[in-house]
């Protein structure tokens, strides 16, 4: 009996099938300052203990990103060894605020598949939800994923294929905030004067500056979160792939995108739902990466006179300034540069 996991392919996925992953994992203070050292994040909440503890927190949370990317680790090995690529989210919510000491887990359950026309290659979607030790929800999302079959020859499938949210209902995204002291908000060390009410509806907000992408940050993220994906690591395997090269995690670009948005929207400082998400084209070493932001909603939350909550997109670009918000050429077609199309809810001091 082999002793290795060789990943599951297309035809090992069930309707209904629940996996519950191996590997908690304890968050440190070095975690947090690793998830710094790569993406420069400096959304004050996250950044200081004593700007945190005067709001109402019991020390800084750690950054959103780095729960999600955390949680998304675990189920790699389950659903994505065998990954051509992921390709989008929804339905996400952030459920409470993690803490260095907090240990993460992890449980997901088959929702979807789909077999594509080649039949060589199927569409898993999976809801993945996260847990503290004590058994407190911290992050329920769905993701779907592109996952290779072991044998082409192997029969198709029923397509399933599940209805999911067009977004998350604003009331539904407080929790994993507590109730600010809103007196204590200082917007000097928040790094922006703008709050819930200077932003309105179809605003766009070129972040302007760019990053790097580079070979030994993203390998040493993917490593931080335990994401054993083959298509991140193993170059070998890579050279006789469609690209050459091993692919930047989806994550690594939301976390750079994300990080990038401080500016312009440095009071935003919690991520609390996500809509939807696709990673429109691969990222490699070597690109340099851009985003801007649209306020598609804002809307007040009930029983929350501290912060306000704005429906983003975010979109980020390689090699391609941000000026002009580059976005789609028509319904169907990104334009060229576009890789990375995510609409989230934000949480802001009002």
């Amino acid at each position: 009996m082999a002793k290795t996991n060789p990943g599951n392919y297309f035809e090992d996925f069930e309707i209904g099938q629940v996996i519950r992953h191996a590997t908690p994992r304890t968050v440190t203070h070095g975690d947090v300052a690793l998830y710094t050292a790569l993406y420069g994040s400096r959304f004050a909440v996250q950044s200081s203990d004593a700007f945190s503890w005067s709001l109402g927190y019991e020390q800084a949370p750690i950054d959103d990103l780095l729960t999600f990317h955390i949680v998304f680790g675990k189920t790699v090995p389950d659903i994505s060894l065998n990954a051509v690529a992921n390709l989008g989210y929804a339905g996400g919510r952030f459920l409470a605020p993690v803490y260095p000491g907090d240990t993460l887990s992890a449980i997901s359950e088959v929702i979807g598949k789909k077999e594509n026309s080649n039949g060589k290659t199927g569409v898993v979607y999976v809801r993945s939800t996260g847990y503290k030790s004590d058994g407190t929800e911290v992050l329920d999302y769905v993701r779907w994923v592109m996952v290779n079959k072991a044998d082409a020859s192997n029969p198709a499938c029923k397509p399933v294929v599940p209805e999911l949210p067009a977004a998350i209902d604003p009331n539904a995204l407080g929790n994993a905030v507590p109730l600010l002291d809103m007196e204590h908000w200082d917007d000097k060390l928040a790094g922006s004067p703008f709050r819930f009410k200077d932003y309105q509806v179809g605003e766009k907000i070129d972040h302007v500056d760019g990053m790097t992408l580079e070979e030994a940050e993203h390998q040493m993220a993917t490593r931080l979160y335990q994401n054993t994906a083959k298509v991140h690591f193993d170059q070998f395997s890579a050279n006789s792939g469609r690209h050459g090269r091993r692919l930047i995690y989806g994550g690594h670009i939301i976390s750079m995108a994300r990080a990038l948005s401080f500016n312009g929207l440095g009071n935003a400082f919690h991520m609390a739902g996500i809509n939807g998400g696709r990673h429109v084209a691969p990222a490699f070493a070597g690109d340099t990466i851009y985003a801007w932001s649209e306020v598609l909603d804002t809307a007040e939350i009930e029983g929350r006179e501290d912060v306000g909550a704005l429906r983003l997109r975010l979109v980020a670009t390689k090699d391609r300034p941000c000026a002009d918000f580059p976005y789609k050429a028509d319904e169907k077609t990104y334009e060229d540069g576009v890789i990375l199309d995510f609409d989230y809810w934000a949480l802001i001091a009002k």
